[in-house]
């Protein structure tokens, strides 16, 4: 029980058994728990420290029993001053950490808010997609890559697309090429436009990207993790920027609905233009089939029709003889 108020368990049963024989000594106190004298002394040592017991004026160098009614209580006491001195300085400690968290509060809306903020996991991301998606009023951008979408994906979608435009938010999207050989989202980019919005088609995206109101944009942190980290953009300087390759894109873009555009240099379709720069960056077909969301197979077919055009024999050639027909742009 006086475990409770700061004795260790030598202590309480030294204590104890002083309290049952008061006039014997410490020897046979010890003889009675069955310790060595050295454990005896040092448990005697620490009742001293509390005042349980002192100096005997009988017997020099020996201790006796304080009256268990006097030096309990002035235990006690004394561990209620230090229980009080210990939630006054919780008190105090709390109270400091209110006005530290305050005035970081007063700094933070001083500064304004945060110009890049990571937001983590699928959930909290979809999360942060549809509470911007609420608060867009005039225009939303969307860069979807990796071609063709999952029904899953689509269903998704198609709340929050449906809702901006039935406010007659402006809604843009720019999807891959390939994208026309898969029939659920070629379904999903006409109802698009037939509802108001508009879709067109690139041979390659670098990225997964919103822009909301040319004021806010979210982009994937790791482009080939795009549902794990995100960045949430608010600065002018960076949202600005991604707005201008979102246009520039768009005017290279073909309308859906409409045949792909062809490349005045040797007639190329942006598609084979694509995989033609992918190449001369030294990209592997698995990768180049990756961006522009086609199959390796089709990749490499198209990679052997460019080839048997110009009469090259390996890729390397391919690429000189296309920069020599200027179909590589330096």
């Amino acid at each position: 029980m006086l475990k409770k108020i700061g004795l260790t368990p030598d202590a309480n049963d030294l204590y104890r058994a002083m309290l049952k024989a008061p006039r014997a000594d410490l020897q046979e106190i010890a003889n009675t728990l069955d310790w060595a004298p050295g454990r005896a002394s040092a448990a005697l040592e620490e009742l001293a420290e509390l005042a349980l017991v002192r100096p005997s004026r009988e017997s020099f160098g020996n201790l006796r029993l304080v009256d268990p009614e006097v030096s309990l209580r002035i235990l006690l006491q004394s561990q209620e001053m230090k229980l009080q001195k210990l939630q006054k300085n919780l008190s105090e400690g709390k109270l400091a950490v209110a006005r530290l968290i305050s005035d970081y509060r007063e700094e933070e809306a001083r500064q304004g808010p945060q110009a890049i903020k990571i937001v983590h996991g699928l959930d909290e991301i979809q999360a942060c997609i549809e509470r911007h998606s609420h608060d867009c009023t005039e225009e939303i951008e969307v860069f979807v890559p990796h071609g063709a979408q999952s029904e899953n994906s689509l269903h998704a979608a198609r709340p929050l697309d449906l809702m901006l435009l039935e406010r007659s938010v402006q809604v843009r999207y720019i999807y891959l090429d390939s994208i026309r050989n898969d029939r659920p989202t070629t379904e999903y980019a006409e109802w698009i436009g037939e509802n108001g919005g508009q879709v067109r088609t690139v041979p390659h995206l670098p990225m997964r990207m919103i822009i909301w109101d040319r004021r806010t944009a979210i982009i994937p942190a790791d482009p080939n993790a795009a549902d794990r980290d995100v960045f949430l953009l608010t600065s002018s300087g960076p949202v600005a920027a991604l707005q201008s390759l979102f246009d520039l894109l768009w005017q290279q873009g073909s309308g859906f609905g409409k045949p792909r555009s062809r490349n005045t240099d040797g007639d190329l379709g942006d598609q084979e233009s694509a995989i033609l720069g992918l190449l001369a960056g030294g990209l592997t077909d698995e990768v180049i089939a990756r961006k522009l969301g086609v199959s390796v197979r089709t990749c490499r077919r198209i990679t052997a029709e460019l080839m048997q055009r110009l009469g090259a024999r390996s890729r390397f050639q391919l690429g000189a003889l296309a920069s020599q027909q200027g179909w590589l742009r330096p």
